[in-house]
């Protein structure tokens, strides 16, 4: 049990890191926004490239950040019936989502995207935009990377599931436990 509390902590530490760098890519992509804008209505000119970028910068920031957003449980799900549930029946919700939903789908986005990804890097794809940005086959590898982020977090939630069925999530820390909804009935410092 060790071992899955060590395996939760260390990818859920790789989405965090990864998370933190590349959300800076947002605002990277204003800015480029930005003066496309400018050189557009106030200069009346226009650079192809830089529109590419920040389109491009966008599609970077949100397949890389997709497994930091399932690790801080950022993406959609019901939680009409999640969020008040038991610690106990969301980890086995999680458990049968990644086994049954998110393992089989990350191995399909793998499968497809990189039979795209290695052709584009064959021929070095660029823009289809004469005069726009180079190296579109770096931002298609973004598809693989969207995949193996998600999935390594897909398996750092069926260890925590696990854990906790086990009974042992005392293993984990605070921040990667589930939140108890029982938790949140009560304020602050007060104990039922």
């Amino acid at each position: 049990m060790q071992a899955l509390a060590v395996l939760v902590r260390v990818i859920s530490s790789i989405n965090w890191l990864v998370g933190q760098v590349l959300s800076w890519l947002a605002l990277g992509c204003v800015l480029v926004c930005f003066t496309v804008v400018v050189q557009r209505y106030v200069f009346n000119t226009s650079t192809l490239w830089m529109q590419d970028l920040y389109v491009w910068l966008g599609g970077a920031m949100f397949t890389g950040v997709a497994g930091f957003a399932l690790m801080r449980n950022d993406h959609v799900r019901v939680d009409v019936f999640y969020r008040p549930a038991s610690v106990r029946w969301k980890a086995i919700a999680d458990l049968i989502g990644v086994f049954a939903f998110l393992l089989p789908f990350v191995y399909v986005v793998w499968t497809y995207g990189y039979t795209a990804v290695a052709r584009s890097w064959s021929y070095q794809e660029g823009s289809a935009n004469i005069g726009g940005m180079p190296g579109l086959f770096i931002l298609k590898s973004f598809i693989l990377v969207f995949a193996v982020l998600v999935g390594l977090q897909g398996l750092a939630m069926a260890a925590r599931a696990i854990l906790v069925l086990a009974g042992q999530e005392e293993l984990l820390p605070g921040h990667l436990r589930y939140e108890n909804p029982d938790d949140n009935d009560h304020p602050a410092g007060e104990i039922a």
